[in-house]
């Protein structure tokens, strides 16, 4: 069982940055592939990038690919998502998920374990 807790989330304006955190519990942090999502009002939840456990093999969605950047801290139970050149289209609720001996997929479905989300804003 892993519990995933999101913080860092808040407004910001068009160009600026921000770094999610998502803390997990349970003792196998780094059996797990982590992902990102985000989930826009009215929209589809949608990938945003993923980490696996073992080679730390990452991914991104086209759309926020060399703006966005993934990584993991196995020590401290922890991935992030440093965001950068934010947009006003990146404006969503954003979630933390967790896939047991994953391998660093794009699709929701195949996450375990998911947190309850930080909203990020971004104003034009």
């Amino acid at each position: 069982q892993v519990q995933l807790v999101e913080s860092g989330g808040g407004l910001v304006q068009a160009g600026g940055s921000l770094r999610l955190s998502c803390a997990a519990s349970g003792r196998t942090f780094s059996s797990y592939a982590m992902g990102w999502f985000r989930q826009a009002p009215g929209k589809e939840r949608e990938f945003v990038a993923t980490i696996n456990g073992g080679s730390g093999s990452i991914a991104y969605a086209d759309s926020v690919k060399g703006r966005f950047t993934i990584s993991r801290n196995n020590a401290k139970k922890t991935v992030y998502l440093q965001m950068n050149s934010l947009k006003p289209e990146d404006t969503a609720r954003y979630y933390c998920a967790a896939d047991y001996y994953g391998s660093g997929s794009r699709v929701s479905h195949e996450y375990d374990y998911w947190g309850q989300g930080t909203q990020v804003t971004v104003s034009s």
